[in-house]
């Protein structure tokens, strides 16, 4: 399901007007196409505490990423270094990267748990100071991906996470009710004073990721949820295995499939070779045998020769959104 303003990809259609800048696409070191993901990626929550970097971006991002992506040695360390093996420490290092080496901005603390009496109470992401107006800022940030389910004898859909541990509509509510607020705490605020920093003066939500809506079911999009968000399809495996498409069968055609791995979840994928039609089986018996969900890119052939993503399908066990699996 897609609307009008999007195309294939998922990308809002204003973002793809003009020339390709900063298209993840084009860059072929990983995380050099994540970082430019990253750039553009719209978020999955509207507030007003929501920060934007491709608003803000130098004018030189481009040719710092191209440089980047020719000799990624002479780059920040993150373009070269092992990621993280949780995506989500991977993307704070992305997001530091995106702060301090291109933006320009002065990182004051990251990951600095706050606590009281030995409990506890939250972690500050990113405290940074803004250099437009030299104002000290606290950025919580979060990468996600959630599939829409309607319950039975509901209106809406939830909005679960592929393992089901995760719900869009709670995360939301900790990011703006919580964990953005933890600065207003008298215990974070004597912590910062006792590193000699200011009290941040803006609070900052940075949360990109995917909505993924049922191949056949059409699903309204969430509340709290700006319309150009990134999309995809999710089905059963059930569903797949069975040629239950109602006319999706091009979405649902396995061949050329890829089975993407984290930290490829972010940015665009994009390979030299055709796909590989026994790694796409052996991710689908994953999801029959184990119960784990399985995202995959459709990929086609471009004018030069590589293959390239355009668009997404997670695959799901039949069970789900039951008892949370591993994955």
């Amino acid at each position: 399901m897609r609307t009008d303003t999007s195309n294939r990809l998922g990308y809002p259609a204003l973002m793809n007007q003009g020339p390709e800048r900063l298209a993840p696409h084009q860059y072929h070191v990983p995380a050099v196409r994540h970082l430019a993901w990253m750039c553009r990626a719209p978020q999955l929550i509207s507030s007003p505490m929501g920060f934007n970097p491709e608003n803000i971006l130098p004018d030189d991002t481009e040719e710092r990423l191209k440089a980047w992506d020719r000799a990624p040695q002479h780059g920040p360390e993150v373009l070269t270094e092992e990621p993280a093996r949780r995506l989500g420490h991977y993307f704070e290092r992305l997001y530091e990267c995106l702060m301090r080496d291109l933006l320009g901005w002065e990182i004051l603390l990251k990951n600095q748990p706050v606590r009281n009496n030995g409990i506890t109470l939250g972690e500050l992401d990113f405290v940074v100071r803004n250099p437009a107006d030299n104002v000290v800022e606290h950025h919580e940030i979060a990468v996600k991906f959630y599939l829409g389910h309607l319950e039975t004898g509901q209106d809406k859909p939830l909005w679960y996470g592929p393992n089901a541990r995760d719900r869009l509509d709670i995360k939301t509510r900790r990011l703006t009710d919580h964990q953005s607020q933890l600065t207003e705490k008298p215990e974070a605020r004597n912590l910062l004073t006792s590193l000699g920093i200011d009290t941040p003066a803006r609070p900052r939500i940075f949360m990109p990721g995917y909505l993924f809506y049922h191949l056949t079911n059409a699903l309204p999009s969430p509340d709290n949820v700006p319309p150009g968000h990134l999309r995809g399809h999710w089905l059963y495996i059930d569903n797949l295995d069975a040629k239950e498409t109602t006319g999706n069968e091009k979405t649902t055609d396995t061949k050329h499939w890829v089975p993407l791995i984290k930290p490829h979840w972010l940015g665009l994928w994009r390979q030299e070779e055709a796909p590989d039609q026994n790694q796409t089986e052996d991710a689908l018996e994953e999801v029959r045998s184990a119960g784990i969900p399985r995202l995959f890119a459709t990929l086609e052939r471009s004018e030069d020769g590589d293959w390239r993503e355009t668009s997404r399908v997670f695959v799901v066990p039949s069970e789900w959104p039951g008892l949370p699996r591993r994955g």
